[in-house]
C-alpha cells in the first residue's frame, strides 16, 4: 500500500492558516533604537545638525532591522539540454560537490531527456537514468529529493539537504507545453514551487523554439508560459506571484548578425564581450519590459552549444551551424525595484549580479549570484551543461517544524514500534496524513520502509500528544540509523522529522541468517 497513490481510506481535511512568528530581536532593536534617539535629541534638541543624525540614524536603524537577523543558504543551479543521452556514470564535477560554504539547494533542470513513448511510460512507472544518477550521487550526502516534474524530454528536479526539508512546505509543480501545436510536449516549461523557510520561490525551467529567425516566437512562447502556469495557492497563484523566480533551460535565443568567423575567432582569442550586444536575449530586454525584472550574470563563459558530440570543438558539420548561449540562468526578485536610470545593459562584466526587494518587507531576501559558467568536460551532448550557484540570504519567517514526531523506547522487530507525535501549530492536517520510517541516506519522499497512518477519526488537537504503534513485521529486520518524517497530504511535503534513531536487529535475526 503506497500513501501517495492509496485512494481507498476514507478521511477528513481540517482547514487552517499558519501565524507568523513575532521578532524578538526586530522588538529588541526597535527598543535600543528609540534609546538611541532619546539621547541624540537630549543632546542639541535644537541643532539642525542633531536633527539630521537623528532622521539618518532613524533611516539606517530601519534598514538594519529588516535584514537582521539573516542566514545565507547556498543554491546551486543546473541546466542542460542532453539531446537525448544517457547521464555519465559520474555527475560530481557538474553538482560541485566539494565546495564551500556546502550547497543546501539543488535545482536541476534537463531538455531533451530521451522521451519515446515507450520510454516516456517505462520513466512514468519507474524514476528515469537520470533522476536515479542524481539520486545515487546526493543521498550518501544527505539530500533528498523534494519533487521533480517530467513533461515528455524536460524534467526538473529539486534536492535538499534533509535538515531543510520541514521548512519547505507547499509544495506544487506544473507544466506548460509549447510545441507541434501544443500536444506531445517537445518544448515548453516545467515548474516547481514552495514555500522555504516561508519565503515562496518558483523554479521555471524551460525549452523555447529553436533557430535564429524565431526571437519573437521565443518572447511569445515565455510570455505565454508564465500567463498559462498556475498554482493552487492563493497568495501566489501565478509564477511572477513568486518572492523569488529561477528562469533557466534551454532558451534557444543566438547570436545575431555576426559571421562564424568572427564569433569563432572572437571565441578563440577570449573576446566574448564583443558578442554580447547581439546575443538575441539581451536584445529582446531592452525591448520587453518583462524580460527586464529578469537578471542574469556576465557572460564569461563560451557559447554553449552547439558542438560536436565528445568533442570540444564547435559543428564540423556540413551545417556548421552559429555558436550560441543558448543555455540561461536568470532570476527575478518580487516586488522588483526600478533598475538605475544610468544603467547600461551592455556593461555585462561591470554587473553586480545582486538583487534585493523593497525594504519595506519585514523579511526580505537577498540574492547574490556567486557563479555562472560552463562545464566543458562533459560532451555527451551538443551542448555543454551551465551551472549558477547563488546565496540566498535571508530571514526566516519560522524556524520550527509543524509536527513533532520521536519514536518511544527501544525498536527492534522483536516488538511493535511505539511513536508520538504533537501538531505544534495550526495547519491543514489531515487524516490522510502519515508517518514514513526512513532508513538514513534516504532518496526521496516515497523512499520509506514503511508508513503509517496518522490517527483516524478525528483530527488532534494542537500540542495534543499523539502515541501509535507500528506492526513488529512492519520494522525492518536488519539494524541501523533511521528517522520518522509526518508527511503532509494537503502540503505534499514532510512536516516534521524525527532525529535519528537506532533500531536493533531483532534476536531472530541471528536465526534466519540475518546479521551482516
Amino acid at each position: 500500500m503506497d500513501p501517495l497513490t492509496d485512494s481507498l481510506r476514507v478521511r477528513s481535511d481540517s482547514t487552517g492558516s499558519s501565524t507568523s512568528q513575532g521578532s524578538r530581536s526586530k522588538m529588541l532593536l526597535r527598543q535600543r533604537l528609540s534609546q538611541l534617539l532619546t539621547c541624540v535629541e537630549d543632546m542639541s534638541s535644537d541643532d539642525e545638525a542633531g536633527e539630521e543624525v537623528s532622521h539618518t540614524l532613524d533611516e539606517v536603524f530601519q534598514l538594519c532591522g529588516c535584514f537582521v537577523p539573516t542566514e545565507a543558504f547556498r543554491l546551486h543551479i543546473v541546466t542542460w539540454n542532453v539531446a537525448t543521452a544517457e547521464p555519465p556514470e559520474d555527475v560530481t564535477s557538474l553538482l560541485q560537490l566539494d565546495v564551500e560554504p556546502p550547497t543546501d539547494l539543488y535545482a536541476i533542470g534537463l531538455q531533451e531527456v530521451k522521451s519515446t513513448l515507450a520510454r516516456f511510460i517505462s520513466d512514468l512507472l519507474v524514476e528515469d537514468s537520470w533522476s536515479h544518477v542524481f539520486m545515487d550521487t546526493l543521498a550518501p550526502r544527505g539530500f533528498v529529493k523534494v519533487t521533480s516534474v517530467r513533461m515528455q524530454g524536460l524534467l526538473l528536479l529539486v534536492f535538499t539537504k534533509q535538515i531543510h526539508l520541514p521548512y519547505i512546505r507547499n509544495i506544487q509543480t506544473t507544466y506548460t507545453r509549447t510545441g507541434v501545436f501544443g500536444y506531445w510536449g517537445n518544448k515548453g516549461a516545467v515548474s516547481v514551487r514552495f514555500s522555504f523557510y516561508g519565503h515562496m520561490v518558483c523554479f521555471l525551467s524551460c525549452h523555447l523554439a529553436a533557430h535564429m529567425n524565431y526571437a519573437l516566437q521565443r518572447v511569445d512562447e515565455f510570455e505565454y508560459i508564465l500567463e498559462a502556469q498556475d498554482f493552487d495557492i492563493s497568495d501566489t497563484p501565478h509564477v511572477l506571484d513568486h518572492k523569488v523566480v529561477f528562469w533557466f533551460g534551454d532558451l534557444n535565443f543566438r547570436i545575431a548578425d555576426h559571421g562564424l568567423h568572427f564569433l569563432r575567432s572572437s571565441i578563440n582569442s577570449g573576446r566574448l564581450h564583443l558578442l554580447w550586444s547581439k546575443d538575441q536575449l539581451t536584445m529582446m530586454k531592452k525591448q520587453e519590459p518583462f524580460l527586464q525584472e529578469f537578471e542574469e550574470g556576465p557572460l564569461n563563459f563560451k557559447p554553449t552549444y552547439k558542438f560536436d558530440r565528445n568533442s570540444d570543438s564547435y559543428d564540423t558539420s556540413n551545417k556548421k551551424r552559429k555558436p550560441a548561449w543558448t543555455d540561461r540562468i536568470l532570476w527575478r526578485i518580487n516586488p522588483k525595484s526600478p533598475p538605475p536610470e544610468d544603467d547600461d545593459d551592455d556593461d555585462n562584466d561591470e554587473k553586480t549580479s545582486t538583487s534585493t526587494d523593497k525594504g519595506q518587507d519585514e523579511y526580505p531576501v537577498l540574492v547574490t549570484q556567486e557563479t555562472y559558467t560552463s562545464i566543458m568536460s562533459y560532451g555527451l551532448s551538443d551542448h555543454k551543461p551551465v551551472v549558477a550557484t547563488f546565496s540566498l540570504e535571508l530571514r526566516k519567517c519560522f524556524d520550527t517544524p509543524l509536527v513533532d514526531v520521536s519514536p518511544v523506547g527501544v525498536w527492534s522487530a522483536d516488538q511493535d514500534g511505539v511513536l508520538n507525535y504533537t501538531i505544534l501549530e495550526d495547519f491543514m492536517s489531515s487524516t490522510w496524513d502519515w508517518i514514513g520510517l526512513y532508513k538514513v541516506g534516504f532518496k526521496s519522499v516515497s523512499d520509506y520502509e514503511t508508513f503509517i497512518w496518522v490517527r483516524e477519526g478525528e483530527l488532534p488537537e494542537i500540542s495534543e500528544v499523539i502515541q501509535i504503534s507500528v506492526d513488529k513485521d512492519e520494522i525492518p529486520l536488519l539494524g541501523g540509523q533511521y528517522v520518522l518524517g509526518y508527511y503532509s497530504t494537503n502540503m505534499q511535503s514532510l512536516t516534521g522529522l524525527s532525529a535519528g534513531f537506532q533500531i536493533l536487529e531483532p534476536k531472530c535475526a541471528a536465526l534466519e541468517g540475518l546479521k551482516k
